[in-house]
């Protein structure tokens, strides 16, 4: 096994451990022993035995692997796995799933074959101070166009309770609540929002409907972050009973296609943790369809491209970014944590 796989094991061990996942840290450091002892392990991480390291982790394969486990337990067909994650017992955890992989290898292969889909639903607080930006400075409705939105669930962002600096914003009685540890000044919370259109694409979207696809959301969650767990799923079941509906399609196509600035409204395109997973050529496209976009806005069809991605050289801190046209400038509004544990506001 290449040193590459097991040190991006450690390392993102290292960084569960910094964002609060003891036992997702303590799992990772265990696999990565046993990969280098030659262990059952070692075959998960054949698709990365000639990788270098910087490949491992932009295709994220420690978390592909955590997840992978975590799924199974999720399954229900190992009992004693189960029993051990609701015990949040990592070394136990360990135990059985290296005595079961031989046996679900296939599974756990298949499993880590598609790159991560976490929709970290509150991000949804980290995006807030971006669409209020909008709503405010174009006092238009807003037309909300998520990419790679996974299962669509930040798509329901203005729907959600968020609690900020002793302040809130949404519905008193919303189902999905969410809070945030925000410094700096706060967004501007007075500004009128109304959102009279939303869509969505994936290039590989979440059925949610699906049992197998929503645990396989569920997996990537860090089973000792209890609160972060109980969040999604109750986005999850809004998202069901609501009806959020996300399109199949490459990024690129569908906002061609798709989107186009309307008259009396704002058309906001945004997304988050997306662009890392994109080829440079990809990026490229991606912006010069959302610059077209931004050449046909006008004052009274404004166009936005907000979006939360890694800080260049610290993948660790999110950028909240907003650009508005007509103009364009690309303005940093805050910087965050990648599950929005908090949220430092710049602008």
């Amino acid at each position: 096994m290449s040193d590459a796989a097991t040190e991006g094991l450690r390392l993102q061990a290292g960084v569960c451990r910094t964002m609060g996942s003891e036992l997702t840290a303590q799992v990772l450091e265990a696999a990565a022993a046993d990969a280098l002892a030659g262990g059952p392990s070692a075959a998960l991480l054949r698709p990365w035995a000639q990788a270098d390291l910087k490949t491992v982790m932009f295709d994220a394969m420690p978390l592909r692997l955590a997840a992978a486990i975590h799924d199974l337990a999720l399954s229900g067909e190992e009992p004693e796995l189960s029993a051990a994650y609701v015990a949040l017992d990592p070394v136990r955890i360990w135990t059985v799933a290296r005595a079961r992989i031989g046996e679900h290898a296939a599974r756990l292969a298949r499993f880590m074959e598609h790159e991560p889909q976490t929709n970290e639903v509150r991000r949804s607080i980290c995006l807030l101070g971006g669409f209020l930006t909008v709503a405010r400075e174009t006092g238009l409705p807003l037309r909300c166009f998520e990419v790679a939105a996974s299962a669509g669930l930040n798509l329901s962002w203005d729907s959600y309770r968020h609690e900020l600096a002793g302040r809130a914003w949404g519905d008193p009685a919303a189902r999905v609540r969410m809070d945030t540890d925000w410094s700096g000044r706060l967004p501007p919370l007075e500004a009128p929002v109304r959102v009279v259109e939303r869509a969505a694409c994936d290039r590989r979207p979440t059925e949610l409907s699906d049992p197998d696809q929503r645990r396989r959301l569920l997996a990537y969650y860090w089973p000792d972050q209890v609160g972060r767990l109980a969040r999604i799923r109750a986005a999850i079941d809004q998202a069901v009973e609501t009806g959020v509906a996300v399109e199949r399609a490459d990024a690129v196509d569908w906002l061609r296609a798709r989107v186009r600035p309307r008259a009396g409204t704002a058309s906001v395109v945004y997304h988050s943790v997306f662009w890392t997973y994109l080829s440079a050529g990809t990026q490229g496209a991606f912006m010069a369809a959302v610059g077209a976009l931004g050449g046909e806005a006008s004052a009274e069809a404004p166009v936005a491209h907000l979006s939360i991605e890694p800080r260049p050289t610290d993948l660790s801190i999110m950028e909240v970014r907003l650009r508005l046209w007509p103009g364009g400038e690309e303005r940093l509004l805050a910087e965050c944590q990648p599950h929005g544990a908090w949220v430092r506001w710049l602008a």
